[in-house]
């Protein structure tokens, strides 16, 4: 499963309380090797951490090296580039939104953590899940329980 930017920046402290206690308590369900960084979310989140956050700059390198030192994280490709100017033109997305959701689909997630995406939108097997929306989707049921998706998209 792949992480958006909203989710790492409420679990930075980058909004309300009740986002970083929600985002820190969804991270911490997630099994570790099950979790993918796109690189597009490790930029996002520093312009966030430096900008809305105010962080000094070093503050906010620490921050992503830490994420980085815990998650895979997956640079973004041509391919993944070409993929998700498609999903501009076909589904109007935001190209680094689109960009995100390709390198999630480029690396065989099957979920993508997002509040910024249609929650329950799938693309290429990859459904975008909103964290915080209630109740969990069933994906992310599964996933906070260790468990693999069926087929059928549900826990076993």
């Amino acid at each position: 499963m792949a992480l958006d930017t909203n989710v790492l920046a409420y679990a930075e402290g980058a909004g309300t309380k009740a986002r970083r206690d929600a985002s820190l308590s969804l991270i911490s369900r997630l099994p570790e090797q099950d979790v993918l960084l796109p690189a597009q979310t490790m930029g996002e989140l520093y312009r966030v951490l430096t900008g809305k956050a105010r962080r000094n700059a070093g503050v906010a390198r620490d921050a992503i090296l830490g994420w980085a030192d815990t998650y895979e994280i997956a640079d973004s490709s041509w391919t993944a580039f070409q993929a998700a100017m498609d999903l501009c033109a076909d589904h109007d997305l935001q190209i680094w939104d689109a960009l995100i959701l390709s390198v999630a689909a480029e690396n065989r997630c099957r979920i993508l953590l997002s509040e910024d995406l249609q929650h329950g939108f799938t693309w290429r097997g990859v459904t975008v899940v909103n964290p915080y929306v209630s109740p969990a989707h069933p994906l992310l049921k599964a996933a906070s329980a260790g468990q693999k998706p069926t087929a059928s998209g549900s826990a076993p």
